[in-house]
């Protein structure tokens, strides 16, 4: 497994309590966008149980300069480590590492189905499409529980308005919640929901990436809904 140190470069706020590390890119590193990386904290100032190492998919593109990740920023010693640290700080990463990347064959569409913070590997994947062309068609299902919550989400809303062969579909969960006006999709990504923007159901390659209880809930949407067990590829995002 190749292993680099990189310097943090800058971080960002992308959504309440959800913020974006950018990191220098070693020279010749290449990855598939739905790839990730483990990020290692060398001589951090504190420690706890779960540990200095944490592994993040990478959230920004092949064709972008710098190395991004994004991740919830709970109360962690390594959260508040790498939320704290004066920029140009080190940290090994080792990586790529993962297969939770896009089908070969563009004759078949592919569906996104991202939880929260399961939209970094997807963020990769689209903003790759939009810059490289988009070789099949491609639908983004986000579920979130408020528009605050939503990283990414405007950027991903102006890809779609740009591309005929991609579509952003957002849904919130916990709207009464919010201080923002939405009107976009409410409740629960479902059968009904997917039927309304998916005709064919068995036609796509479905991708799931969120907490473990939403990869399980949409298997079983998907599943009930007709589509093969074949069709469908995870990934879990738990504990960040």
């Amino acid at each position: 497994m190749p292993t680099h140190t990189v310097k943090l470069l800058r971080r960002e706020e992308v959504a309440e309590n959800t913020m974006s590390f950018y990191f220098d890119k070693p020279a010749g590193f290449q990855f598939k966008p739905g790839q990730y990386l483990d990020c290692s904290l060398m001589d951090p100032p504190e420690t706890d149980a779960e540990g200095n190492i944490r592994t993040f998919s990478i959230a920004s593109a092949p064709t972008e300069k710098d190395l991004m990740v994004a991740t919830r920023m709970r109360d962690t010693a390594f959260k508040r480590v790498l939320k704290g640290m004066p920029l140009g700080t080190q940290l090994k990463i080792d990586g790529p590492l993962g297969s939770f990347t896009l089908h070969s064959n563009a004759s078949r569409p592919a569906v996104f189905l991202a939880g929260g913070i399961g939209i970094t590997p997807f963020r990769s994947m689209i903003v790759n499409a939009a810059r490289v062309g988009f070789a099949r068609r491609v639908l983004l299902f986000y579920s979130n529980r408020r528009p605050e919550d939503c990283a990414f989400l405007q950027e991903l809303q102006q890809i779609g308005s740009g591309n005929k062969n991609y579509q952003t579909i957002c849904a919130m969960t916990n709207m009464e919640k919010s201080e923002r006006p939405w009107h976009g999709e409410t409740g629960y990504i479902d059968k009904a929901m997917l039927a309304r923007f998916v005709p064919d159901v068995a036609a796509p390659i479905y991708y799931i990436a969120g907490p473990p209880a939403m990869v399980t809930a949409m298997k079983e949407t998907l599943t009930g809904a007709g589509v093969s067990e074949d069709d469908i590829r995870s990934e879990d995002f738990a504990g960040y």
